[in-house]
């Protein structure tokens, strides 16, 4: 049995696989495209022709598709047995396999990241909080980054007090039998989202609310899902959290200066951030 496996097992560890396979069965251009047109923006390229890209915790691989449409030769993994087949199955259909290679590792493991080389861009978004180890995991991105190259990564904004609550939400969520932690989910999320909701219908924009949950608009959405992020959200552990100027000043004692940051404004979200690697 595998270090996954025993994990998932004891209650120690999402199933983001499971997750994702079921967000890949409402897949559509439509969001593909919405992926790609968020990193292109974020990162400020009109495309990667002859760039190197790894994506780091590839999950459903939808980002490692819109890096591969937009010219990049992308290598992909995740710790996830089945992330790591999501991330092939989308290859198979959308590609004809060629510049994209696809493996099963971990972000903790310096041995397997070292038969990995340079990149032009590493991106991990919403990944390292998840290893259960993420101080490590971001100082094992520094020698994956080639010199010149970019470092795009996301993490969970700490929030005191909120952020301790959440860690006990998610270690319940993952002790619970699957039909029990669908409950749960529900019992947590739902109160907000009724909040969200009737905030909308008050200010006249409830189309606009319902259009977050049936086509996942609006800026940032990176074409994913409400429901799925919701369920990630509420299940996503292990879970660890950093403030902006933590993640700031390490990668900056690292040799690395900030491009570009975007902040949750302090709430409840992932801070991003585009690092450039100076020496």
């Amino acid at each position: 049995m595998s270090t996954h496996e025993i994990e998932v097992l004891a209650g120690e560890r999402f199933k983001f696989g499971s997750n994702w396979r079921r967000f890949l069965g409402g897949l559509t251009e439509t969001k593909i495209a919405a992926s790609t047109t968020h990193i292109r923006a974020t990162l400020g390229v009109d495309n990667f022709d002859g760039q190197t890209f790894l994506d780091v915790g590839s999950g459903s691989g939808l980002t490692s598709l819109g890096a591969h449409r937009l010219g990049a030769r992308v290598t992909s993994f995740d710790f996830d047995p089945q992330s790591v087949a999501c991330t092939e199955e989308l290859r198979r259909k959308y590609t004809s396999g060629a510049n994209w290679s696809v493996c099963e590792g971990s972000a903790l493991d310096p041995t397997f990241l070292n038969t990995l080389g340079e990149f032009d861009i590493v991106c991990s978004w919403g990944v390292l909080h998840h290893t259960g180890a993420m101080w490590k995991a971001l100082e094992n991105m520094v020698p994956l980054v080639k010199h010149g190259g970019r470092l795009y990564i996301a993490i969970y904004n700490d929030q005191g007090m909120w952020s301790k609550r959440w860690l006990v939400i998610k270690k319940i969520y993952n002790k619970l039998p699957g039909p029990l932690a669908a409950v749960f989910a529900v019992v947590v999320m739902g109160p907000r989202e009724l909040r969200t909701a009737l905030s909308a219908l008050r200010k006249l924009r409830f189309k606009d609310y319902l259009g977050k949950w049936f086509n996942y608009r609006g800026e940032g959405s990176r074409g994913m899902s409400r429901y799925y992020d919701m369920i990630d959200w509420v299940g996503g552990y292990p879970f660890e959290v950093a403030k902006p100027e933590e993640i700031f000043d390490f990668y900056r004692k690292r040799g690395f200066a900030l491009e570009k940051l975007k902040t949750c404004g302090g709430g409840l979200g992932c801070n991003h951030f585009v690092f450039r690697r100076t020496s």
